[in-house]
Parts: C-alpha cells; sequence; structure tokens
C-alpha cells in the first residue's frame, strides 16, 4: 500500500465522516434517546467559572400508562476534578435517586425526581451544596436580563434575607409570573429540599409525555467546579425488568459569553502557538534539508511532510475551538479541514514511524515481506483510530455509541502502539547478529546504539502521552484540565525534534565515521568508514590518511586529507545506491 493511495482513501474516508458528523453541536447539545435501557446516562460535563449558566430542558420524555410510580429523575454534582465520579462508584447496583439526598456524603450533589402523579419535579440539595440558584429558565437568570427587567443583585443582602423568608414560609416553588421573574435564591438545605419544578404533560397515541425546564446560575465563586448532569431510570436496576427509554434533552452550558468550559479556555491560544512552532521548525527542517551537502532520501522529505501537516491540524484545530468558543458549535468548513488533516497527520505519522523502525535506507533499502504485512496492518488500524477518536469529539457523552467508540479508540490505539515497537525490535535483532558475523562489528554496533535510542524514545513517548497525561488529567484542578493536551502536543514536539536529529542527513551519521583517538590505530591520523552498502561500497572499509617522513628525499611524500574530500567521495559513493 503506497503513501499516495493511503492518503487518498483517508482523505475520502475524512470528508464523509465530516459530513456526516456536523449535525452535531459542540456545547449547544441536543440528545435524542431512543429505545436504552441503561441505568444512567451521562448527559454532560462542564466546569463553571462564576457567571456560568446551565440551562436544561427535557422533553418528549415517553411514560407507558400504568407506570406513573416507577421513579425517574436528574442528578447534579460538583467535583473539583475530573477524576471518577464518587457516587457513581458507589450505586452500580442501587439506583441513587431512591436514598435520601441527606444521605450523600460524598460531595455536592442536587436530585431532580420526577413525580409523574403529581405532575411536579422535586428538587432537593445535600447539605455540601451551600447555595442554589435555580430558575425556571434562563430568562430570569440575573446575568441574561436586560436593563428594564433587572432586579436587586444577590449580593444585595437585604434583598436575599426577605426573599428567603418569604420562600421559608411557601416552602414551594414561585407559581406566580411575578416571583418566577425574580428566580429563586436558596441558601439552606432545609429549604432546597422542599423545592418544586412544573411538569408539564400530555397525551399522544397512548403515552404520556412530559417535559420541563430549569437553569442554574454559578453566582459567587464558591460555586465554581466541574458540573456532571446524570439521567437516571431506577426501573432499570431490576434484573429482570428493563425499561425502554424515550426523551429528548437540549442543554447549554456557558460561561461569560464563553461556551467553552472552563478547563478548555486556553487551548485555542494554546493550539495556534503549537501550530506556529511546528511551522517554524518545518521551515527550519527543510532550510536543513536544502543546504545539506550529504545524500538526502525520501524519508527526510516524508518526515518534512509529517511537520507541516502536524502544524495545518493544529491550525485548524484552533480556529474550530474559536468558533465554539464564540458561537457554541463549529463552522462546518473548518470542521472538516481539521478532520482531514488530522486523518493525514495520523497515517502519515505511523507510516514515518515504522519506516524509520524497519531501517529503510538506513539499514536497508528494500522491504521485507514482513514489513509490508505489518504495514498492511497497522495504516488500517492508525486510520479507524483517528476515526474513532473525531467520532467521540463529535458525539454527545450521552449517546449509547459513545462508550463504544471509545472503548474502541482505546484498544486500537494501543495496539497501533504496540504494532510500531515490533520494527525497531527486528533492526536491532538484526544488527545484533550481523555485528558478529559480517566482519563489521564496529559499524553495526554504532547503528544498533541508534535503534536502541529510537525504541526507547518511542516507549517514552507513548508511556507519556497514553499514561502520565491521563493521570494528570484526573488529578489536576478543572480549570487545569488544558494542561493534559499542552504536555501532549510538548511531548509530540519533542519526540519530533530529536527523532529529526537522531536521523538527519548528516555524513558523520549513519553513513559514516570519522575515527582519531582509536588506541588501537595509533598511527592513523583520521579514517573514513562506510556505513552503509551499495555495489560500489561493498568490500570497501576505510580510506586512511597516514602521515609518514621518509628518510629519502627523493621518496618524502606528505598525504593530506580534508573534510571537503571525505565527504565528496562519501556523497559520490552514496549516490551508487540512492534508488529513491
Amino acid at each position: 500500500m503506497s503513501c499516495g493511495t493511503v492518503g487518498k482513501c483517508t482523505a475520502a474516508l475524512a470528508l464523509v465522516l465530516a459530513l456526516c458528523a456536523t449535525v452535531v453541536f459542540a456545547r449547544r447539545h441536543h440528545l435524542e434517546v431512543r429505545d436504552d435501557f441503561r441505568r444512567y446516562i451521562l448527559l454532560s460535563t462542564f466546569g463553571f467559572y462564576a457567571g456560568g449558566v446551565l440551562d436544561v430542558q427535557v422533553s418528549h420524555f415517553r411514560v407507558d400508562h400504568g407506570t406513573e410510580s416507577n421513579v425517574f429523575g436528574l442528578s447534579l454534582d460538583k467535583t473539583m476534578s475530573d477524576s471518577m465520579n464518587p457516587y457513581l462508584d458507589s450505586h452500580q447496583d442501587k439506583c441513587i435517586l431512591t436514598e435520601p439526598v441527606s444521605a450523600q456524603s460524598n460531595g455536592p450533589i442536587v436530585f431532580f425526581k420526577m413525580d409523574l402523579k403529581n405532575n411536579v419535579v422535586n428538587v432537593s440539595c445535600s447539605k455540601e451544596w451551600q447555595n442554589i440558584h435555580l430558575y425556571k429558565d434562563r430568562s430570569g437568570v440575573p446575568a441574561l436580563r436586560s436593563k428594564r427587567q433587572s432586579f436587586a443583585k444577590v449580593s444585595d443582602s437585604k434583598a436575599v434575607y426577605m426573599q428567603r423568608r418569604r420562600r421559608a414560609a411557601s416552602n414551594v416553588f414561585p407559581s406566580n409570573q411575578e416571583d418566577t421573574d425574580e428566580g429563586l435564591d436558596v441558601g439552606a438545605s432545609t429549604v432546597c429540599t422542599k423545592l418544586t419544578l412544573p411538569l408539564e404533560r400530555k397525551t399522544e397515541d397512548d403515552f404520556y409525555y412530559y417535559s420541563f425546564h430549569f437553569a442554574i446560575y454559578v453566582a459567587t465563586k464558591q460555586e465554581e467546579g466541574l458540573y456532571n448532569l446524570y439521567f437516571h431510570s431506577c426501573p432499570n436496576y431490576a434484573p429482570n425488568n428493563p425499561y425502554e427509554l424515550n426523551f429528548n434533552v437540549d442543554i447549554e452550558e456557558k460561561n461569560s459569553g464563553n461556551y467553552l468550559s472552563a478547563g478548555e479556555m486556553p487551548l485555542p491560544a494554546l493550539y495556534f502557538m503549537m501550530s506556529l512552532l511546528f511551522f517554524l521548525s518545518g521551515l527550519f527542517w527543510l532550510f536543513i534539508l536544502r543546504k545539506s551537502r550529504h545524500p538526502l532520501f525520501k524519508i527526510h522529505y516524508l518526515m518534512g511532510v509529517l511537520v507541516f501537516l502536524k502544524s495545518l491540524s493544529l491550525m485548524f484545530h484552533s480556529i474550530n475551538y474559536h468558533f465554539i468558543e464564540v458561537q457554541g458549535e463549529h463552522v462546518e468548513a473548518w470542521a472538516i479541514l481539521y478532520y482531514i488533516t488530522h486523518l493525514l497527520k495520523g497515517a502519515v505519522l505511523i507510516i514515518t514511524i515504522v519506516l524509520i523502525g524497519t531501517g529503510w535506507t538506513f539499514i536497508k533499502h528494500i522491504l521485507a515481506d514482513k514489513d509490508k504485512k505489518l504495514f498492511m496492518i497497522v495504516i488500517p488500524l492508525q486510520v479507524l483510530a483517528n476515526v474513532a477518536e473525531i467520532i467521540i469529539a463529535e458525539s454527545d457523552e450521552g449517546d449509547k455509541e459513545y462508550s463504544t467508540w471509545r472503548d474502541i479508540f482505546m484498544l486500537v490505539d494501543l495496539l497501533c502502539c504496540g504494532a510500531i515497537l515490533f520494527p525497531v525490535v527486528w533492526s536491532i535483532r538484526h544488527l545484533q547478529e550481523a555485528a558478529g558475523t559480517d566482519g563489521k562489528a564496529a559499524i553495526n554496533l554504532r547503528k544498533l546504539k541508534l535503534f536502541r535510542q529510537f525504541y526507547i524514545m518511542i516507549v517514552c513517548y507513548i508511556y507519556f502521552t497514553r499514561i502520565i497525561v491521563i493521570l494528570l488529567k484526573i488529578t489536576v484542578a478543572f480549570q487545569y484540565a488544558w494542561l493534559d493536551e499542552m504536555f501532549k502536543e510538548m511531548a509530540t514536539y519533542v519526540f519530533f525534534v530529536l527523532t529529526g536529529y537522531k536521523f538527519r542527513p548528516v555524513s558523520q551519521h549513519p553513513y559514516f565515521s570519522v575515527h582519531g583517538d582509536d588506541p588501537d590505530d595509533d598511527g592513523d591520523d583520521g579514517e573514513v568508514e562506510i556505513l552503509t552498502q551499495s555495489g560500489l561500497s561493498e568490500g570497501i572499509g576505510k580510506v586512511t590518511n597516514r602521515s609518514q617522513p621518509s628518510l629519502a628525499a627523493g621518496s618524502a611524500t606528505l598525504v593530506e586529507s580534508h573534510d571537503e574530500e571525505r565527504e565528496i567521495l562519501i556523497s559520490k559513493r552514496e549516490s551508487s545506491h540512492e534508488y529513491d
């Protein structure tokens, strides 16, 4: 499979995938759940700063006649990092909504339990939830109201105190229009446990359809955090009686005019800076190739193409995130460009690493059958991994296919990471055997050292980008979630730089080497060893320059050799087998 064929197939696949994926919005979620039997569904995870608004609308929730006693609802918990949810870990076999909220002690959490008989949604908060600003819809949020509709700020202690006294006396969600516009400001969990939201019901096709709407305003710095919204279906916890879920949910998350989560806000600038860095590095690589007086191979140009594809991919990724930040959704044209370059970059990256690992042009100039078979396996796997990664990015977390594609991506990505190590191991074994059989131990041992270093580089790159970065992501606070992307891109850049340095087109390495301090050759002032083999260089071991004083005046001769002569000599001999 040639690189050109792989590139065309990848581009076509990326175009089809992008056209299909553009119907999914980025930070304005519209999720349609159909014929779902899951116990709980993760609807959204978003990091809020002060001034953020979470707007949730559940609609067309279908319920069969006679099943109004079943318990359904939402839970909204707040954490400080993207680690495992403590409530889900302890409630894998029991519905959390069946327990009193006062019994929850693993962090702040709010229950929205649907009372299908009385057509209300009961809202209750745990003790750890210090304050909640709950509104019937986003039009009542102070930050979104016009000056004409403005009312006393939350910081107005007198107004807040009077509102709390009125609501403490009624203990219900305000039903008239005046109170609804003012919204709800709750300061104590005893008041929060008595809140209700209206639940609309209509009958169609012998089914009941329920809908409700609410908005939460993050007013203070103490309320900042990573908010996780789940839908719970308690009947599905029964082993032999699964309940079929059908409903729609629309979610809009916003941070004071910014649609990005708190941990994603620096990403547009980060991707742009890394794109610029890779682009400048690609120009420097082209400068090295252009000014080099040493033999160049196709692998060197392929390495340059990889750097520019990486730069373009990051640039389009940055632009895509910018439009998500401003509009809450991406622009189709930029998204398609990003997907195409991302898939091409992934394919070229795996091709480059495998070609270098096989020793193509560095040890041998023809790929073995096992190398070709490896290409036929690894390249489709890499394309599949990139497709899965794009589908994950474009899917809502609540989609049934989301977890499936995530598992596929992790599995295929690990297979690719393991597969690219095989050619390096084969090259190391080949050099170890050649070092003791062909009489050129010094040359092969030098190559062996190079490929051992490359093997260590690949292992460190895989370990850092697949394990360390994930551990970092679940450890740092929610507002620093961008650090995992920064370290991942920096690790990629360091890997590219080290690979380019180790396999740069320099005569001293790996094509020939100059020895001047060999203790076994005290009489040699310098020698040039040919490290690559071809038809002309076969059997030529070294070109030696010896300066020996002659006692006879007529036969005295001094032979000098300069660096330029050595390079010209080696270039001529290397060009004899430069088939590419």
